[in-house]
């Protein structure tokens, strides 16, 4: 168990205060809510997705940091918990967040599979759960959980739909997939391929490796040797910088157009990724290079603090800090009404962002842009994604009616929403 009290942005506790309008008393007089507010923040520090997750808590700290750390007369204890990536340390830590720390809420973790394996554990427990990261479909599709909305999130198969019909307009008729074997790339590759494929398009293979491959040689030889026009990938942690880079090693660069899942070229893993990068071409709902104020007024904001440029991890953490403090206002601080505080949360929304507008559908899932993205390298020397097309206003269910959607298996190896 580890209770971190300090800021990685600045060394003092960690204690946060959030305003607090006054709650009526039985009497008629106002009543204001005391005492802490206790939030668990749960992210990988350990692990192939530290980098990401180290992002998520440095885009916690800086919101706090820039926005003032009291607001108000009460506190907010913020305990944070590693999950290391392990969905079943992420359930271990998720408990003694909530029955040892007693927190009023629960934000994070970052893998989809950890998040499966919270959900009918939170969903038992009624304790209010914001996910800015964990994009597993199903959690607010098919098996949508009442306590649980996802702040500044996304689905995983969201910006990966209109990317698999901007890739049959590119001209691209056949297509190889490869993505990591579990619930995210199962759902980022069927949100991309079955698009691609309602438009016209084949996808003439699809390859599955496991998460934490150390090596993609056999990947790239059987790639290789496929007839096709472009490749889809999605890896996530260290196995985006290392797939990359195999893949230029094995000329794979100069050979295929690749196509990248968000978070394959996602700014936490392209700080560690050179030449081999430039140029290629991504989709996702945050564009570190979108030429936008706001986007542009963090990403400064960002650099200026951490030396570095934003990743999607950081930048939907400071985006939820906002969203989260601002309906704990108009809940009058009373986080101890856990429907309460749940309305006040759906009731928000984000005019523009460094992610864009983002406002909550009835299933609980923000409705975003999504951003066609090229690497670039900046004047500075840094790496950065730059929009080349943007999709406004993308929903989870894309143009497909929810009722039909919902229909469907949720994305999986057996299920990629193929056209047969």
């Amino acid at each position: 168990m580890r209770h971190i009290a300090r800021f990685l942005a600045f060394p003092l506790a960690a204690v946060l205060a959030v305003a607090s309008c006054g709650l009526p008393s039985p009497g008629g007089g106002v009543q204001q809510p005391t005492g802490p507010i206790r939030i668990g923040l749960l992210a990988p520090i350990t692990g192939t997705t530290a980098a990401s997750g180290t992002d998520m808590l440095n885009g916690w700290n800086l919101y706090w940091k820039v926005n003032g750390i009291k607001i108000g007369a009460r506190e907010v204890q913020t305990f944070h918990e590693d999950t290391g990536g392990d969905p079943t340390v992420a359930l271990t830590k998720a408990r003694l967040l909530i029955e040892q720390r007693q927190v009023h809420f629960i934000l994070g973790p970052l893998l989809a599979s950890e998040g499966l394996a919270l959900a009918d554990y939170i969903k038992g427990q009624g304790t209010p759960w914001f996910l800015p990261v964990v994009s597993a479909d199903d959690l607010t599709q098919r098996q949508r959980i009442p306590n649980m909305l996802r702040v500044a999130g996304w689905s995983s198969s969201q910006p990966h739909h209109p990317f698999g019909e901007y890739a049959y307009e590119q001209g691209y008729r056949k297509i190889v997939t490869i993505c990591a074997d579990y619930a995210f790339g199962h759902e980022v590759c069927g949100g991309f391929s079955h698009t691609f494929s309602d438009k016209g398009g084949q996808i003439v293979a699809q390859l599955w490796n496991p998460l934490g491959t150390p090596d993609f040689s056999s990947y790239m030889t059987q790639i290789r040797g496929i007839t096709a026009d472009a490749v889809f990938a999605l890896q996530v942690g260290a196995d985006s910088p290392r797939f990359v880079r195999q893949w230029n090693e094995f000329g794979l660069k100069a050979k295929f157009p690749l196509l990248g899942g968000e978070v394959l070229l996602d700014q936490s893993l392209l700080r560690s990724m050179g030449p081999e990068a430039e140029g290629l071409i991504s989709a996702g709902h945050f564009a570190e290079g979108r030429q936008a104020k706001a986007t542009q007024e963090y990403v400064d904001l960002y650099l200026k603090e951490y030396n570095q440029l934003p990743s999607y991890y950081a930048s939907a953490l400071y985006a939820a800090a906002g969203w989260i403090a601002k309906a704990i206002q108009q809940s009058g601080g009373n986080v101890e009404d856990p429907k309460k505080l749940l309305e006040a949360v759906k009731s928000q929304s984000l005019d523009d962002s460094a992610l864009g507008p983002m406002k909550l559908d009835d299933y609980g899932n923000p409705i975003s842009n999504t951003y066609i993205r090229r690497v670039e390298r900046r004047p500075d020397g840094k790496l950065w994604n730059v929009v080349v097309k943007t999709y406004e206003k993308v929903s989870q269910f894309w143009n497909y009616k929810p009722e039909d959607f919902l229909k469907q298996p949720v994305y999986s190896r057996d299920y990629q929403g193929l056209k047969k």
